[in-house]
Order: structure tokens, then C-alpha cells, then sequence
């Protein structure tokens, strides 16, 4: 089976499919100075559109892995804006940990793994 990459960089893709499984690498907010709402917002609206370009959208998720800086401080606040986003759909599985980013003033990364629909 082949795979087909989107978005492509220099050292990663932002998107990797392969039959109807659809890999999107981790994900976070363009402007890094918004708090914790506002990257969380800013992060999911990029998973929207990365999943559109891959033919899917958030129904289709199977997992998102769900990275904060400090989980104490922003895990409420990153869950109301995700309450908002998956509002009116069934339970999308996750997981959500405390983990050290790449750059001080990221709050929150995401990476999903989602299928095309048949």
C-alpha cells in the first residue's frame, strides 16, 4: 500500500495517508502569545483544515493525543474550547498528558489519527 504525504517539509509532512488512514503529525496554534483558549482554538481549526485536504473531517477521528504544558493550569480551559468543537458528536477517543514543548510559550499540542470516509 502506498502513502501519500501533504504538506511537506523539510524534515516532516503535516499529513500522511495510506489506504482510507489518515495521520496527521502534531499540531499547535500559529500565534504561540494567545492563552490556552486561544491556541487551543487556533490548533483545532488547523486540524480541521488538515483533515479536509485529507478528504475526512472530525467525525472520522479515531484518536487525538492531546499535549499541555501544564495540565493543573490549562486542562479546563483547553476543555471548553474542545466541549465547543465536539459538540453534538459522540465522545472522540483521547488522551491528554502533561509534556514539555518544544518552545516555552506553547500551551497545547494535538496530533490525530483519523479514516476516510468509504
Amino acid at each position: 500500500m502506498t502513502v501519500q504525504r501533504l504538506h511537506v517539509e523539510k524534515r516532516f509532512s503535516e499529513i500522511a495517508i495510506s489506504g482510507n488512514l489518515v495521520h496527521l503529525a502534531g499540531q499547535l496554534a500559529a500565534d504561540t502569545s494567545l492563552d490556552i483558549q486561544g491556541q487551543t482554538r487556533q490548533t483545532l481549526d488547523i486540524i480541521d483544515r488538515f483533515l479536509a485536504d485529507a478528504g475526512t473531517d472530525k467525525s472520522h477521528i479515531m484518536s487525538v493525543m492531546i499535549f499541555l504544558k501544564d495540565i493543573e493550569q490549562d486542562y479546563a480551559g483547553m476543555n471548553e474550547v474542545w466541549d465547543a468543537w465536539v459538540s453534538g458528536m459522540n465522545a472522540l477517543p483521547r488522551t491528554c498528558v502533561e509534556a514539555k514543548l518544544y518552545a516555552p510559550d506553547v500551551l497545547v499540542e494535538m496530533t490525530v489519527v483519523a479514516v476516510k470516509p468509504e
